[in-house]
């Protein structure tokens, strides 16, 4: 479907993070040079499992310490690049300063990155991470789109600091990386726009709201029951091949839905009960609404009854049809996706068995 070009170099922000790892893992096994932007390079914790990665792959990896706010941090590790995916942007559910903890790094960290790509002449194409949240905040949005469904023309217009503070960083994150790519003519923005992204990591210590979910289906704290709260979700190793299509596919342009199935958190749960539910307190039964919308404001300060009302068993519906026709995604089965991710939190210790 695409062919990679090994003979230029590669940046990735966050190259460490949870789906940067994957997108550096099979940049590698292509052979390609990657330039690996991350926070700390003198933290062999950082480094040593994507060194790992490169040294026994034909590409060749090169780390370049970098900070989001700091304007020109991405200079010298951009330098010579033909591609730039920028995947670095905080998620994380529970904050105690939307603003300074996840607007500023997203909206001021795509605007260095991108406005850094428009002086090199050598980045021929931006990918950038955004996500399915900057097309809608909550699922109750989606019944005011076109039939019912989610497509790349929507645009989130329901999120805000005060609620879902992070589908708001990522719209306005996105906004401005195409607010900056239209400033020139130079490159190309190409945009994948992932739901909730499950699988397992490269690192065995990665953590995201992913983890944290599922390690929740394993851990007891859904024992009682899972809600249906609705999601696409793509595994992180279809998401990775996607960047890699949005890069290289030469005709590859605006955003894509990257989902590869319509679930909730309870469907979700009982994919993993045939290998796992005999040792593991996985959920058997869904969480009633009125119970959730009692009792979640006092368990889980994200889970306020405003979200709740608007999210849960309200069903997502969104249209991947352009990551399948226009990137060739062929997404892998959710059981896979879940019983492999669950199998990495077991091994590392992380649940508690029933």
């Amino acid at each position: 479907m695409y062919e990679v070009d090994k003979n230029q170099p590669v940046l990735v922000t966050g190259a460490n993070g949870y789906v940067a790892g994957h997108v550096v893992k099979r940049l590698l096994e292509e052979g390609v040079t990657v330039h690996a932007a991350i926070r700390d390079i003198n933290n062999p914790e950082k480094t040593k499992h994507l060194q790992a990665l490169a040294d026994s792959s034909p590409g060749e990896i090169k780390f370049f310490e970098t900070d989001l706010l700091k304007e020109g941090s991405y200079a010298k590790g951009m330098e010579g690049c033909s591609i730039v995916f920028h995947t670095a942007s905080p998620f994380s559910i529970r904050v105690n300063d939307p603003q300074k903890d996840l607007v500023d790094p997203a909206l001021l960290g795509t605007r260095n990155v991108l406005e850094e790509a428009k002086k090199h002449s050598s980045v021929q194409r931006v990918v950038l991470t955004s996500s399915c949240a900057a097309i809608y905040g909550d699922n109750a949005d989606i019944q005011h789109a076109s039939g019912g469904t989610l497509t790349e023309d929507v645009w989130n217009e329901t999120s805000s600091l005060d609620h879902q503070p992070y589908c708001y960083s990522k719209t306005v994150a996105e906004k401005e990386a195409w607010k900056v790519a239209k400033s020139q003519s130079q490159w190309r923005l190409v945009v994948v726009n992932p739901g909730l992204v499950i699988g397992p990591g490269i690192s065995p210590n990665s953590t995201s709201e992913s983890y944290k979910l599922v390690q929740q289906m394993g851990d007891g704290t859904l024992k009682m029951g899972a809600p249906r709260l609705g999601f696409g979700v793509v595994d992180v190793r279809d998401l990775a091949e996607a960047h890699l299509a949005a890069a290289y596919i030469p005709d590859a342009e605006g955003r894509h839905i990257i989902t590869g199935h319509a679930t909730d958190i309870f469907s979700m749960a009982q994919t993993l009960i045939p290998k796992y539910g005999s040792k593991y307190p996985i959920p058997r039964k869904a969480m009633p609404k009125w119970l959730l919308w009692l009792v979640g404001p006092l368990v889980d300060s994200a889970f306020t009854r405003r979200f709740i009302a608007r999210n849960v068993d309200v069903e997502w519906r969104g249209d991947n049809s352009k990551s399948i026709q226009k990137l060739g995604i062929k997404y892998r089965p959710l059981e896979e996706s879940m019983v492999d991710f669950f199998a990495q939190l077991a091994e590392s210790g992380k649940l508690q068995k029933s």
